[in-house]
């Protein structure tokens, strides 16, 4: 039998604990998610997100402020998860590391891409909106774009190192290029805007990175 005056049981308590907290928060930060993205940033309220996981306004604002629970959301509609700042440590990542030539990147990108923007874009346009005359989301939006195009650098080094990407333009204008031809922007306009399919899009995507960024000899 455990001896509960010896505290043997309080890891289990504890990991419980923290499992059901891990819990909650995925929960806030999936209704935050739902809701910025059908009502937008400024007309999603703390009572609302509260509503929506079914939880406190309380459990909502230890969470918060909004711009964290827009920042959690957006990394959890791009990657499935919150707070990875590794790309090679996400399942993007992964697959990246597991082609073997130019050609196979490029393809993987094209559907990587795809299913990164397809839930996420919205997320994206929401803060591009309400950034506008709001310093504290300039400064974030600002410093989420700083640290896309950083992790694109990663994922080009890894390229270069392996032969992958054209030598006869400059490695920054070859990240300037992928950051433009991937963005959530080219989705909507390529989808939304202009009403093409998604594997138009992605096709759009994998031809562009063959034509314009990678060293693909057929």
């Amino acid at each position: 039998m455990m001896d509960l005056a010896s505290g043997s049981g309080r890891p289990y308590r504890s990991e419980l604990r923290e499992r059901q907290a891990a819990e909650t928060r995925h929960r806030v930060i999936e209704s935050a998610l739902r809701l910025f993205s059908r009502q937008g940033y400024r007309a999603t309220t703390f009572a609302q997100i509260a509503a929506d996981a079914g939880v406190s306004v309380e459990t909502v604002q230890k969470h918060g402020p909004k711009t964290s629970l827009l920042q959690s959301a957006v990394q959890l509609a791009a990657f499935g998860v919150e707070g990875e700042s590794d790309i090679f440590a996400t399942d993007v990542g992964r697959a990246i590391l597991a082609v073997r030539d130019a050609d196979e990147f490029a393809a993987l990108l094209g559907e990587l891409i795809l299913a990164v923007n397809a839930p996420s874009a919205g997320m994206w346009m929401t803060i591009a909106g309400a950034a506008r005359g709001d310093e504290e989301l300039s400064a974030y939006q600002s410093e989420l774009l700083s640290g896309i195009r950083s992790q694109v650098g990663r994922v080009l080094r890894y390229l270069d190192e392996r032969g992958w990407l054209r030598s006869d333009l400059a490695f920054d204008d070859l990240v300037e290029a992928v950051c433009v031809i991937t963005g959530p922007e080219a989705y909507v306009r390529f989808v939304e805007f202009d009403g093409k399919s998604a594997e138009a899009y992605q096709a759009f995507v994998t031809r562009m990175m063959r034509e314009t960024v990678l060293n693909v000899t057929r």
